[in-house]
């Protein structure tokens, strides 16, 4: 049977990478995209190769319509075909300012990367997957964030950017489902990745407190396998599913 493709954002550091590993181990064919050029991510695509995968990486912001545009044409030329997105690229603020301070500019930053990026990206391969005329199952995973329910003042551009790509994850499940497209939303936790090492401590102490009723951080792993099980088609019938991969932390307590 011939590998299929992925398409994964952001997909050679963090969450990105843990899906990357999870979906080479099983065999698929990886197109990645990151704001690293190319010598900086060499490691990575080595890795990934070496686990069986057939691996190719372009430098892309997704923020901007030039490069989506550029990604997915090298990627179907690359490839022959996408079978899978998995919107995983995304940001934090540059600086977690209090609601009532943060700026204009650090909103658009954020919103442009994290929500109208995906958005539009996703539009662009659902028009690629309703043309593919070769039967093959195709899906789209949104990583989002605990963050597009659980508020937090003090990164509310993030919030908002997160609560907004969770409605767009409902958005092309609908629109999708005529197409037998299967649309999902994947809400990490408090993950252990670069954006997070800046808050380790404060996050270590609640952590411990009790705050993730499993009692430890999440592993980008955690959320591959996650990935990789939607992707598999192992969870059928489930468009615009939300699903939680926190520990528990999304679960109401008196």
């Amino acid at each position: 049977m011939p590998s299929r493709i992925a398409l994964v954002t952001g997909g050679t550091r963090g969450i990105g990478l843990g899906i990357a590993r999870a979906l080479a181990s099983e065999g698929w064919s990886l197109a990645l995209c990151g704001l690293r050029p190319r010598d900086q991510v060499a490691d990575v695509v080595r890795e990934l190769t070496a686990a069986g995968s057939n691996v190719e990486y372009w430098p892309a912001d997704v923020g901007s319509a030039g490069d989506r545009e550029q990604l997915l044409a090298s990627a179907v030329s690359h490839f022959g075909a996408i079978h899978a997105l998995v919107n995983n690229a995304g940001r934090a603020p540059r600086v977690r300012a209090d609601l009532l301070e943060s700026t204009e500019e650090s909103f658009e930053e954020v919103l442009r990367t994290n929500l109208q990026g995906p958005y539009f990206l996703t539009q662009a391969v659902a028009n690629h997957f309703a043309r593919a005329a070769d039967g093959s199952p195709r899906a789209i995973v949104f990583v989002t964030s605990i963050s597009a329910e659980m508020a937090s003042p003090q990164r509310g551009e993030y919030c908002v950017s997160k609560a907004g790509l969770s409605m767009a994850a409902r958005l092309f499940a609908l629109r999708l489902a005529p197409h037998r497209i299967p649309v999902y939303e994947v809400r990490p936790g408090i993950v252990a990745t670069d954006m997070t090492a800046r808050v380790k401590e404060a996050y270590d102490k609640r952590i411990a407190d009790g705050l993730v009723p499993e009692g430890r951080w999440g592993q980008p792993e955690d959320v591959g396998r996650a990935v990789a099980s939607l992707l598999r088609g192992d969870i059928a019938y489930a468009t615009g599913t939300v699903f939680n991969v926190d520990g528990g932390l999304s679960i109401p307590r008196l």
